[in-house]
């Protein structure tokens, strides 16, 4: 079923253009739609709309920074007929305004180099219990040197601010204390020193990693250590929605 499922991904990123509804994507597929659905958000984590949308939202992150088109217009172009809807939407999902977004290129190679400055910060000793700590190590399957972000999200998509979150300056331990009962999922990406500021804020082509199943966190349950491994870009990733630089920001905020 996968394959299914693989080639109708291939297909809505070749149609982002037209309406994309349920019942066109399971016709391509040839499944019910109760049935694609199923299978679709099995594989994703998510339901066939909200990739649809995130997309979407991709698209207009895109939009933002390489037209002139007024937000309004880059509402109705994704779809949005309402400019307070897609401001909305955009804002719960990137973390900021369209028009904060706009702005946000001229802030980015400030905050990498302040980054860059911090890169021997010493690591905190932990102490906690191991209750209620998540865990892990970065590896990467070609070298790199750069900013890796690693968050635990509530969804199996990087929107909005993480509900824990930090910055690694290279392929490390990293850990997540105190952290709340629920479900959680671990994602990271990685960028370069040398990335332009337009290719951190749409990330396309960042390195990225993610743990494919969720991470379950009770009051009395060990979490086994986490392995991520850095890899290239596939087809069925999802956005990565939050703005990086917003998250290198609140980062370094915290180290003041």
């Amino acid at each position: 079923m996968n394959f299914e499922i693989d080639e109708t991904i291939a297909y809505i990123h070749q149609h982002m253009d037209e309406p994309l509804s349920l019942s066109r994507l399971a016709d391509h597929a040839a499944y019910s739609p109760y049935h694609f659905s199923r299978i679709f958000k099995e594989k994703m984590g998510l339901t066939p709309h909200y990739y649809v949308a995130s997309l979407r939202i991709q698209r207009a992150k895109d939009l933002l920074l390489h037209t002139d088109l007024t937000v309004r217009d880059i509402g109705m172009e994704i779809g949005q007929q309402s400019l307070g809807t897609f401001t909305t939407r955009f804002t719960e999902r990137v973390g900021m305004t369209p028009t904060q977004f706009r702005k946000s290129p001229m802030q980015v190679s400030t905050y990498l180099q302040s980054l860059k400055n911090l890169n021997a910060w010493p690591h905190k000793s932990i102490l906690e219990s191991q209750y209620n700590r998540v865990k892990g190590t970065i590896e990467a399957e070609s070298s790199f040197q750069g900013v890796i972000l690693v968050g635990l999200f509530t969804k199996p998509i990087p929107e909005g601010l993480p509900q824990y979150g930090t910055v690694l300056t290279s392929l490390s331990s990293f850990s997540f204390t105190d952290v709340r009962p629920g479900t959680y999922y671990l994602m990271a990406t990685a960028l370069s020193w040398e990335m332009k500021s337009s290719e951190i804020l749409v990330p396309h082509q960042t390195l990225r990693a993610k743990i494919e199943h969720p991470i379950i966190v009770g009051a009395n349950k060990a979490i086994p250590h986490q392995r991520l491994i850095l890899r290239g870009p596939r087809l069925d990733d999802p956005p990565i929605l939050i703005s990086l630089p917003l998250l290198m920001e609140n980062f370094l905020k915290q180290r003041e």
